[in-house]
């Protein structure tokens, strides 16, 4: 296997993955700053265009992050960021699913129509009056999260799983891209704290994530 890869959060989401879980994968960088990602030579193999993907051995692409990050699981099932039964599986992806629905999707879409406004506007359809209200909304999202997480150390119980990953890559990059953490939300701050004090989170960052000030 061979992982396509880049400086971002939804690459850096499997980097976590594969540090909780001791992998190591042959890996091609792009610089999608330079567009490399839109290359004819990539879209061949991954028409989306999108980082990260990962090719298979019999040239099969996986190009969304979170089936990557399933497909890893189901190979190599410990340790779990998702589950070890269906039951831990089923409360993990309750909790993914909140998180994308509630705060990262519009987190990510608020920097699109904004800060990532100039690199992206020839790339996708971008909508920048919606910028304001969709970061609110993650704020909103955040804050229903706060109340929900209570005393737990992690998202979805009492281990990190693929919902802590997925919401602390977003957050720890868009902190850096016009969306600063949250002082007066005390249990998620404690929890992101807690992620990012981590090996995993420390060992993750891309080797140009201090060059350009940003946590990808």
């Amino acid at each position: 296997m061979k992982l396509h890869s880049s400086f971002g959060p939804n690459p850096r989401t499997v980097r976590m993955v594969m540090i909780e879980k001791g992998l190591s994968l042959a890996t091609e960088e792009l610089d999608i700053y330079a567009g490399e990602n839109r290359s004819p030579a990539y879209l061949k193999k991954n028409p989306g265009g999108q980082m990260p993907a990962l090719e298979l051995d019999d040239g099969t692409i996986v190009a969304e992050t979170i089936p990557i990050c399933e497909y890893l699981e189901e190979l190599y099932p410990r340790p779990a960021v998702i589950g070890e039964t269906p039951q831990e599986r089923a409360v993990t992806r309750m909790w993914l699913r909140r998180v994308e629905l509630n705060i990262t999707e519009h987190m990510y879409n608020g920097f699109r129509y904004a800060e990532g406004l100039p690199i992206l506007k020839d790339r996708l359809y971008c909508i920048p009056e919606a910028a304001d209200g969709l970061k609110k909304k993650a704020y909103f999202g955040r804050k229903w999260l706060n109340d929900l997480i209570g005393d737990r150390t992690y998202i979805a119980g009492d281990r990190v799983s693929i919902a802590d990953i997925v919401l602390y890559c977003c957050m720890d990059y868009c902190k850096d891209n016009g969306q600063v953490l949250d002082a007066d939300l005390p249990k998620l701050s404690k929890w992101f704290k807690n992620m990012n004090e981590s090996s995993t989170a420390k060992s993750s960052l891309h080797k140009d994530s201090e060059a350009m000030g940003i946590a990808g």
